[in-house]
């Protein structure tokens, strides 16, 4: 398996598209019931292919992911060959990850508190491992808003 298993609630999201997917295995239900009890190993292959399908489908489309916790934030862009970050860094009793934190570091952006950095890394031979890698360590796929923001604001 190259990712995770998909959680029992992600699963019965995905009934719909599990079941095509068993299909595409020449799978009926009633196959796969009696594959569930009878070979269970087989049964278990079946759901990890799945879930690493699922997974790379989602991976391919991720642009941004972002890590926000109390006195940090690092900004992802998966660009074509490569990543990019932009981190910034709350010296003091701030917490970025309520709201009047956030607030304070909107309204005090060249505070001496505050610091930015930047940098570019070179994916490994599997780009979607990586952004697995950055999702499983906490951070959350977005949309890039915060990231676009505070790449404007310093480049």
């Amino acid at each position: 398996m190259k990712y995770s298993r998909l959680t029992k609630e992600q699963f019965e999201e995905l009934h719909k598209e599990f079941i095509n997917f068993l299909a595409t295995q020449t799978i009926t239900a009633d196959e796969w019931d009696k594959l569930k009890t009878e070979k269970p190993e087989v049964a278990e292959q079946e759901l990890d292919v799945f879930s690493d399908l699922v997974w790379e489908g989602v991976l391919s489309a991720v642009k941004y992911v972002e890590q926000i916790s109390e006195h940090n934030i690092h900004l992802f862009v998966f660009n074509e060959d490569h990543m990019h970050v932009i981190g910034i860094k709350i010296d003091g009793p701030i917490d970025v990850t309520t709201i009047d934190g956030f607030n304070w570091l909107r309204e005090n952006l060249m505070d001496d508190t505050v610091t930015f950095t930047q940098g570019k890394k070179d994916y490994s031979e599997d780009k979607n491992l990586d952004k697995f890698k950055l999702i499983q360590s906490g951070s959350a796929i977005t949309k890039g808003e915060l990231y676009e923001y505070f790449n404007k604001l310093i480049n």
